[in-house]
Order: C-alpha cells, then sequence, then structure tokens
C-alpha cells in the first residue's frame, strides 16, 4: 500500500521537539482531505466503522435485551445470565476475530467481524437490561399490582420505561466498546479508521496513524456524549419528580402516584 502524499518528512522520526510536530501534522493530515493513496476518504471510513457498530449492536439487542427483560421480571436465570456474561467478556475479540475469518474464509470476513462485535456487545447490554428492572423499587410495582394491572401492564408501563436509562448506559457501554474494538476490522482488510492505524505502522507515517487514532477517539467522544444526554432524557418526569422527596418519608400514595407517573392506569376493576 502507498500511502505518498499529505505527511512531512520530519514525522518519521517522533522524538525529542518533534513530537508536537507530529501532532500537528497529524491534524493537518485530518484536514488535508487527502488521506494518501490506498486509503479510503475519511468520511467513508468513518461510516464503515459507524455501520459495522451499528450492525452488531442491533444484533447483539435484539438477543440481550428481551432476555435480560425477561431475568428481570421474573428473577430466573440470573445466575447463568452472568456467567454467560462473564465467559464472554472474557474471549480476546481480536483471537475470535480471526479464528473466525479461518474457519468461514475469507469471502466470509465481514460476516466474522460481526459475528465478533456482537459477542462483545451482548454482556453490556444483557448487564442493562435485567439491572435496570431489578434497581426498580419493588413498592412501586407492589402499588401497580395493587391497582389492578397485569404482569404485562407491569412490564411495559412500569418496568421498562423504570428500567431505560440503566439499558440506555448498557447499550451506551456496548457501542464504545464495538466502536473501539471495530478498528481491529481493518487487520483483515474491511476498512473503518483502523486502516489508517494498522497500516501506517510498517509505512512509518505517524502523522497518519496519531491522525487515525484521533478520528478513533473523537468519533467515540462524540458518540459518548450524545449517549449521556439520551440516558438523562429517558428518565421519566414523573420518577424524576418523585425523586426529588426523601424515600423514607414518601408514603404508599406518593409511590401509586409513581407508577401512574410512568403509565400506569388503573384497570376498570380496580376503579370502580
Amino acid at each position: 500500500m502507498d500511502a505518498a502524499g499529505g505527511g512531512s518528512v520530519g514525522a518519521t522520526h517522533p522524538d525529542g521537539g518533534g513530537r508536537m510536530n507530529l501532532l500537528g501534522d497529524a491534524i493537518g493530515w485530518i484536514f488535508s482531505g487527502d488521506p494518501g493513496r490506498g486509503f479510503d476518504a475519511i468520511p467513508l471510513a468513518i461510516g464503515v466503522q459507524l455501520l459495522y457498530t451499528l450492525i452488531a449492536v442491533v444484533i447483539a439487542g435484539v438477543i440481550a435485551i428481551p432476555l435480560g427483560w425477561y431475568i428481570g421480571h421474573t428473577g430466573k436465570g440470573r445466575e447463568i445470565a452472568v456467567a454467560i456474561s462473564g465467559a464472554a467478556r472474557a474471549i480476546p475479540s481480536f483471537g475470535l476475530l480471526i479464528l473466525l475469518t479461518l474457519l468461514l474464509g475469507v469471502l466470509h470476513k465481514p460476516e466474522a467481524a460481526v459475528i465478533s462485535f456482537v459477542v462483545l456487545a451482548i454482556p453490556s447490554l444483557l448487564a442493562g437490561a435485567y439491572t435496570g428492572f431489578e434497581a426498580i423499587d419493588r413498592r412501586v410495582i407492589d402499588a401497580g399490582r395493587s391497582m389492578g394491572m397485569t404482569e404485562s401492564q407491569i412490564l411495559w408501563r412500569i418496568e421498562v420505561p423504570l428500567g431505560l436509562p440503566l439499558l440506555v448506559g448498557g447499550i451506551r457501554a456496548a457501542t464504545l466498546q464495538v466502536l473501539a474494538t471495530v478498528t481491529i476490522a481493518a487487520y483483515i482488510g474491511l476498512g473503518g479508521l483502523g486502516q489508517y492505524i494498522i497500516a501506517a505502522i510498517p509505512l512509518r507515517r505517524f502523522d497518519i496513524l496519531i491522525g487515525g487514532a484521533i478520528l478513533v477517539a473523537v468519533l467515540a467522544l462524540v458518540i459518548d456524549g450524545l449517549f449521556a444526554l439520551l440516558q438523562h432524557l429517558v428518565v421519566p418526569r414523573g420518577i424524576r419528580a418523585a425523586g426529588s422527596a426523601q424515600p423514607q418519608r414518601r408514603s404508599a400514595r406518593q409511590r401509586r402516584a409513581e407508577a401512574i407517573a410512568v403509565g400506569a392506569h388503573a384497570s376498570p376493576a380496580a376503579t370502580s
């Protein structure tokens, strides 16, 4: 791969006063509009990075979130879920990626990468789903039952809204983990921002290497900031207001008001 253009000769000497020049060269490379021969354009690389992240998190969410809600709602299978999550966290993503690439063949490298990233995302999503339910004050759920709500109504009108902030936190953690790990997909030729880091090392193009690292870090910070905002917004308004009262002073009537605040409506039998 020829990466000519876009970097100064001084960028190959990362010592002494040249360190500041390296940072300046890296920033200059980012805004130059010319990543170098053989490299994808930066917007395209960012798009590939985000695409693999989105696909992996969505697939992992389809698997992990319903399972986590079931565990949190019923209290069954928590130990198994914890064991599976721990085992999945222990699997090295890079090793799994290479293994799946060898098993599936070079024609199925994208599938191998997605499977690796899905395995990485599942533990955080699973934990966010069931801990969101476990963190709910049981008295709020009891208040919903006393109003005549069915188990399905308790799930969708109380547990899901109240557990949403922790679920979004799990999605946030999973997304950031996958986003950073997608960088290694460039090792098997799938592009993304990792191509600048991996290809620049043998070329001794330290401006491209540092520029690629900066792009990954900035993208992760932007995504993290958006999720932090979303995590704040998904807290139900009624719970924000109720949370201002001291927990020990909340009466049964106030706890029932919390259930109503997150969408729990009394059934006709309970209100007659």
